[in-house]
């Protein structure tokens, strides 16, 4: 049985996302739950509930990755909203949860060894 992911947010015809594909495949890591973010709009409750389920956010905005420890650190709503809400005002694109971290956006160096790549 291959390796997986337990939930993916994708966005069809978005290049972070088919990114996040590549990744993935190249970690030999499938999805059990696929959410498309074209017919799903997942807002910011959406989204802290995702963050509920986790232990750690490692999430990338521009080419700065961030990573909280939500067993150390409690981030305020606003320091949420920027890491996980786009310009849309929903839940960006792509978003994985992988046992108790949530990997928002894309940023290989980061993501691929916390995976399971290189």
């Amino acid at each position: 049985m291959a390796a997986q992911v337990d939930w993916y947010y994708h966005r069809k015809g978005c290049k972070t996302c088919s990114r996040m594909d590549a990744l993935l495949e190249q970690c030999g890591l499938s999805a059990k739950e696929v959410v498309s973010a074209n017919k799903t709009k997942l807002s910011f409750d959406d989204a802290k509930e995702l963050v509920s389920q986790v232990n750690r956010i490692v999430a990338s905005k521009g080419t700065k990755p961030v990573g909280i420890d939500l067993k150390k650190e409690q981030p305020t709503e606003e320091e949420l909203l920027a890491l996980l809400i786009g310009p849309t005002g929903n839940l960006r694109a792509p978003t994985i949860r992988r046992g108790k971290t949530l990997f928002v956006g894309f940023h290989e160096e980061t993501f691929a060894p916390a995976l399971g790549g290189k």
